[in-house]
């Protein structure tokens, strides 16, 4: 399982760079990767509309649009306890 988060967002795009503000506040020692939603087409079907979104080690979206801080950490305790 490769542990990096990853974060699908655009190039300066506002609201993908509070996300991750908050993000890295709330959670600075994730491991994350950032990558553009039009990089991959399933990615841009999937999110293209609803960027930022963030996606656990399994690429199951965690966040989509807003940080949600409680549904990170809920999902890193689901983790944690192996119920992925």
């Amino acid at each position: 399982m490769n542990p990096t988060w990853l974060l699908l967002g655009r190039p300066e795009c506002h609201l993908c760079e509070a996300f991750e503000a908050e993000l890295s506040q709330a959670f600075p020692a994730l491991p994350l990767e950032r990558a553009c939603v039009d990089d991959d087409p399933e990615w841009r079907f999937a999110y293209g509309r609803e960027i930022p979104v963030l996606l656990d080690p399994h690429g199951q979206a965690v966040c989509r649009s807003f940080f949600n801080v409680a549904e990170v950490q809920a999902r890193l305790n689901e983790i944690d306890a192996g119920a992925d």
